[in-house]
């Protein structure tokens, strides 16, 4: 049986969030033999073209890159030829289908930065923010076709104490707890130490993809509203108001009681 740093992992990732992931699987010495990440894209007024802080983490530690733009355009029968024994996925931003899902020896274990089922989708730790959650956490879990769906295999809770924690702050830490706890589980994973656990479908909540229109200030809402929908928001699409033809952006916001004179 191989050892675990012996195990061929193809990482999928693209965003900080997977990055951060994919840098504690390389200082834990279970460096993938292949990263899967999306194409560059054009960012910012100029449109320059822009590689995902993935590929740069990679490329600094000259670690293969791939970046189709058609996920069952990969060289599946070169994976299958180099018997990979997992695909870990953190922040792809695409769903795998299961040509590729049925690869791994191993399966393949996503890590989702919410305690699912709840918060499924694109953006949980905006709606943990939004929301106003006291605790968050991650869950690792077998990927299948389905958005979040697979059986629950780890997860670790954190504890929302600080009352104006932004949204940078909070992925961060998430991507943090989320690697370690990463790092502790593909051992058991691999030789079988784990019975993963279904998700409650009856408890199952969605978050969507952030538009531009969801940073937008609705003066009717409630202040303690507003002030999370600032942190929540920040850096994007950032929050603003419009006053006729101009645009003001609110980078910062905090709630004041309301003094009535006598």
């Amino acid at each position: 049986m191989k050892t675990c740093q012996e195990s061929s992992i193809v990482f999928f990732g693209t965003s900080e969030f997977g990055a951060i992931i994919l840098e504690k699987l390389v200082q834990a010495d279970l460096s993938p033999v292949l990263i899967v990440t999306t194409p560059d894209k054009p960012v910012g007024r100029e449109q320059l073209l822009t590689p995902p802080p993935v590929k740069l983490f990679a490329e600094k530690f000259r670690l293969p890159i791939i970046q189709p733009d058609n996920l069952p355009n990969i060289a599946m029968a070169e994976l299958r030829r180099q018997k990979i024994d997992l695909f870990v996925v953190a922040s792809y931003g695409k769903i795998l289908p299961k040509t590729l899902l049925d690869i791994p020896k191993n399966g393949s274990l996503n890590v989702h930065p919410s305690l699912l089922p709840k918060y499924r989708g694109s953006s949980p730790v905006h709606a943990a923010l939004l929301n106003g959650d006291e605790e968050t956490g991650v869950s690792i879990i077998v990927l299948d076709e389905k958005m979040d769906h697979g059986p629950i295999v780890a997860s670790s809770n954190f504890k929302i104490q600080n009352p104006k924690i932004t949204y940078p702050e909070l992925h961060n830490k998430l991507a943090e707890i989320g690697a370690e706890l990463l790092v502790k589980t593909i051992p058991d994973w691999i030789e079988g130490k784990i019975k993963p656990v279904p998700q409650n479908e009856d408890k199952a909540t969605y978050t969507h993809i952030l538009k531009k229109e969801d940073g937008r200030i609705d003066w009717n809402k409630e202040a303690v509203y507003i002030e999370r929908q600032v942190r929540a928001m920040y850096p994007w699409p950032g929050t603003y108001t419009k006053s006729q033809s101009k645009t003001l952006k609110i980078l910062k916001a905090d709630i004041i009681k309301n003094i009535q004179e006598e």
